[in-house]
C-alpha cells in the first residue's frame, strides 16, 4: 500500500517553535489557558504517514467544503446562512468513521490542497480566500475559552484596554455599536486596541472606533483580527509551498503524486453521468425539441451549430456526444443522427471511415472501451477552443454581446441578464448558467449548476412537474 509522509510536502512559515502537533498550543500569552483547542492553525505538517487512496479522498471531501462555502458566498447568502451552510458542509465532509481521526483528516486534507493550490496565482488566491472564510466561521463556533486559545496560539497578546480608558472613549463607543446595531457597550465590556492595518475589514465598513492609529474592536469583533492573521499567514505559506514544488516536489512525485495534484483543482465532485439517470431516455425525433427546453446554453449551441455547418470539430463532437450519450441516446440512434447531419457535408461513406469510430468508442464499444463520462461544467470551463471550434463554456468563452444574443434567445428576461452578465464579469460561470436555470424554468437551484447533464435532468423534472400540475 503506497504510503508517504505528510510533513515532508510541507513549507512552512518559521516560527519560534517547533509545532508537531499544529492543533495545540504551544505559546502562552495574557490571555492564554491551558487547554487546547481543535481548531487547527495548520502551522506545520505533523509526522504523519499518509496513504495515497487517504490523499486524494480526503482532499476531495475538504475541496467540497471549500467549493459550497465559494457557492454560497456567490450567491450572496447572508451572515447567518453562511453559518449554517458551513455547519452542513462540515458536518457532511470531513467526518470519519473514526473520531479519533477527524483531526487528522482536517490537517492532511488542507496540506494536500495547500499544495494542489500553490501553483498559480489565482489558484492561490481562490484557496486563500475560502480557508480564511472557513476559518472564521469555525472560530465563531468555539467556545470562548478556545477562541482565547486560538487569540495567544497567534501570537495576538494585545490586552484589553483599562477602565479608565473604557469611560474615556464610551461614548464614541455606543456611537459605534448603534450604527452598526449591536447593543451599547455595559460597563464590563472587553474591548481591545489594535493598530488600524490589523483590521482592514472593520475599518472598511466603519464598524470600530478609531483614535490616533488605533482600532477599538469588542469581544465579537476579534474574530476580523484573528481572521486577518491567518490569511496572512497562510499567504506566505503558499508561496513557500509553490517554491517547494516548484523546485523539488513536482519533479520527484511526477509519476505518484504530481498527476493527482495537477487534476484536483479541476475535479468534479457530483453524481456520475456516465451512464443515462431518471429523466434520460431520447430519441432522435425528440432532439429538436428536447434542445430547446431543457440543454444547457454549452449544449445548445454546439447542437444549433451542427445543424447549421453539419460538422463539428473534435472538441465539439466529444463535449456534445457524451452529453448526448449520457442523457440517454442510445448508440444506434447516436450513430444515426451523427451520419444524418455528417453526410450532409461529407458523405455517408467518409462519415462511416472518419467519425463512426470515435462515437463507438465513447460508448465503450472500441478501443480499451472504457465508459466515458459527459464532461462536467469544471471541465467544460478549463476548455480552450480555438478559431472554428465552438464547445467550452459559453458564459466564458463568448463576447458579451454574443452571450446576450444567446441568452435572449432562451427566454432570459432583461433583468436576469444584468445579473448574469454580472456573475461573468466576476468569473462565476456556473452560477451564471443557474441564474439562466432559474430564469428560464422559473423554479430555484439551491444546489447550483455543477454539470450539464444535471442541468438537463433538473429541467426535465420542472417541466414534468409542471405539466402534471395542468392536467
Amino acid at each position: 500500500m503506497a504510503r508517504f509522509k505528510l510533513h515532508l510536502f510541507s513549507a512552512s512559515v518559521p516560527r519560534s517553535v517547533t509545532a508537531m502537533e499544529p492543533y495545540r498550543s504551544h505559546r502562552k500569552s495574557p490571555i492564554s489557558t491551558n487547554s487546547t483547542t481543535t481548531l487547527p492553525l495548520y502551522r506545520s505538517a505533523p509526522p504523519l504517514e499518509v496513504r495515497l487512496e487517504d490523499f486524494e479522498l480526503y482532499a476531495i471531501d475538504r475541496l467540497r467544503v471549500l467549493k459550497g462555502i465559494s457557492d454560497g458566498l456567490s450567491r450572496g447568502k447572508k451572515s447567518e446562512e453562511m453559518e449554517k451552510l458551513v455547519r452542513e458542509l462540515l458536518k457532511t465532509n470531513m467526518k470519519h468513521p473514526q473520531a479519533s481521526e477527524v483531526v487528522n483528516k482536517d490537517i492532511i486534507s488542507h496540506f494536500v490542497l495547500r499544495l494542489v493550490y500553490c501553483r498559480t496565482e489565482d489558484l492561490r488566491k481562490w484557496f486563500l480566500s475560502m480557508e480564511t472564510m472557513l476559518f472564521r466561521h469555525r472560530f465563531l463556533s468555539e467556545g470562548p475559552e478556545s477562541q482565547k486559545q486560538v487569540f495567544a496560539e497567534l501570537g495576538l497578546s494585545y490586552k484589553a484596554i483599562s477602565n479608565a480608558e473604557f469611560e474615556a472613549v464610551r461614548d464614541k463607543l455606543v456611537q459605534v455599536a448603534r450604527l452598526i446595531g449591536q447593543p451599547a457597550p455595559s460597563s464590563d465590556a472587553i474591548y481591545y486596541k489594535v493598530p488600524w492595518e490589523e483590521v482592514p475589514e472593520l475599518v472598511a465598513g466603519r464598524r470600530v472606533f478609531l483614535h490616533k492609529g488605533y482600532a477599538y474592536i469588542a469581544i465579537y469583533q476579534v474574530v476580523s483580527l484573528v481572521a486577518t492573521q491567518f490569511r496572512s499567514y497562510l499567504s506566505k505559506a503558499l508561496s513557500l509551498t509553490n517554491r517547494k514544488w516548484t523546485s523539488t516536489i513536482r519533479e520527484q512525485e511526477k509519476d505518484r503524486l504530481a498527476p493527482i495534484v495537477e487534476a484536483l483543482c479541476t475535479s468534479y465532485l457530483g453524481p456520475d453521468y456516465s451512464q443515462p439517470r431518471e429523466y434520460a431516455d431520447i430519441s432522435i425525433k425528440d432532439l429538436d425539441q428536447i434542445a430547446k427546453s431543457s440543454f444547457p446554453l454549452c449544449m445548445r449551441h454546439l447542437f444549433e451549430k451542427l445543424k447549421e455547418d453539419h460538422h463539428l470539430k473534435h472538441g465539439g463532437r466529444m463535449q456534445l456526444g457524451l452529453f448526448l450519450k449520457g442523457v440517454g441516446l442510445k448508440l444506434d440512434d447516436a450513430l444515426a443522427f451523427w451520419r444524418a447531419e455528417f453526410s450532409q457535408r461529407v458523405g455517408a461513406e467518409r462519415f462511416d471511415k472518419e467519425y463512426a469510430y470515435s462515437i463507438r468508442h465513447n460508448y465503450g464499444k472500441e478501443g480499451k472501451r472504457v465508459d466515458y463520462s459527459p464532461y462536467s461544467c469544471q471541465k467544460v470551463i478549463s476548455s480552450s477552443p480555438s478559431v472554428g471550434d465552438h464547445h467550452g463554456c459559453p458564459y466564458r468563452h463568448f463576447s458579451e454581446d454574443n452571450l446576450r444574443a444567446a441568452l435572449g434567445k432562451m427566454g432570459v428576461n432583461n433583468r436576469t441578464m444584468e445579473d448574469i452578465m454580472d456573475k461573468v464579469r466576476n468569473r462565476h460561470y456556473q452560477l451564471a448558467c443557474t441564474l439562466t436555470f432559474e430564469s428560464i424554468h422559473g423554479s430555484t437551484c439551491d444546489a447550483g449548476i455543477n454539470h450539464p447533464n444535471q442541468y438537463f435532468i433538473d429541467s426535465q423534472k420542472v417541466l414534468q412537474s409542471k405539466n402534471n400540475s395542468t392536467s
